[in-house]
């Protein structure tokens, strides 16, 4: 604890570390089943709808979402020949928003993407995924022309290959995963730090009388870093989405409409 006139700070690993609903599943990961059978039921019920009568609710939702990773995502990276990406890019935006989303959420107060596990297993499935359709579509030469980059002077070509195919294969995953969990993290750590500045300034045994009016400055800070925080969550589920496109968009260039 760090405490400073009356002022506890919590440790970070208080903010991070959450006890277990049973052994060895904590409120991280009831985040994460929740987010994953929201997005199904949110798509069985909008495939019960009946597709003549104008959509509403769940399938009016359902086809918005799909409409912008079409439109928004696939299009802009791919091209036509990605919208078979389209049902894998869909599922990874919309899991990540509603592991995100929960960082301003009473009861849960904490992004599951905040914490190192979930977001380094989507990169490795993003990882694994755009290798694999390299390999698909090139073969062997996926690899050849990381490491002899085509279009590029011979003299520069080993050491240019060289940074690209550590910057491919290696840091791709690495940093997929620091730049949302960094993201959400910072989010979360600020949203605590203004919580309990208010709570110090009003409510706790430490307040005084003459420093409630202060604490509107940071209640006003929460308020505005709560809502940004809502556009944050679904700006990094964007941004990893649209990343994995551009990924698996550069593998398979130059194919044509082969997939």
């Amino acid at each position: 604890m760090l405490a400073v006139d009356g002022l506890t700070f919590p440790p970070i690993n208080e903010l991070l570390r959450w006890q277990d609903i049973f052994p060895t599943f904590n409120k991280i990961a009831l985040i994460a089943v929740l987010s994953a059978l929201i997005g199904i039921v949110l798509f069985l019920l909008a495939a019960k709808a009946d597709p003549k009568v104008a959509p509403t609710g769940a399938r009016n939702l359902a086809e918005t979402s799909i409409e912008f990773i079409e439109e928004g995502i696939v299009m802009q990276t791919i091209g036509e020949k990605g919208l078979k990406w389209t049902p894998f890019l869909l599922s990874l935006f919309i899991f990540i928003f509603l592991c995100n989303i929960p960082g301003i959420l009473p009861f849960f107060q904490m992004p599951a993407t905040a914490r190192i596990a979930i977001p380094l297993v989507l990169s490795l499935i993003v990882w694994a995924v755009f290798i694999g359709t390299g390999l698909k579509h090139q073969g062997a030469a996926y690899f050849g022309h990381l490491l002899w980059p085509p279009g590029v002077p011979t003299a520069l070509k080993p050491l240019v290959g060289l940074i690209e195919f550590i910057s491919t294969i290696i840091v791709t995953p690495f940093s997929l995963t620091v730049r949302l969990m960094a993201n959400m993290l910072a989010g979360h750590i600020l949203l605590v730090s203004f919580t309990l500045l208010t709570y110090v300034l009003v409510a706790s045994e430490t307040a005084q009388i003459a420093l409630v009016p202060l604490s509107i400055f940071p209640f006003v800070m929460l308020v505005g870093i709560t809502a940004f925080e809502i556009l944050v969550a679904f700006l990094q589920a964007y941004i990893f989405a649209i990343l994995a496109s551009v990924y698996i968009g550069n593998s398979i260039a130059g194919h044509g409409d082969e997939h």
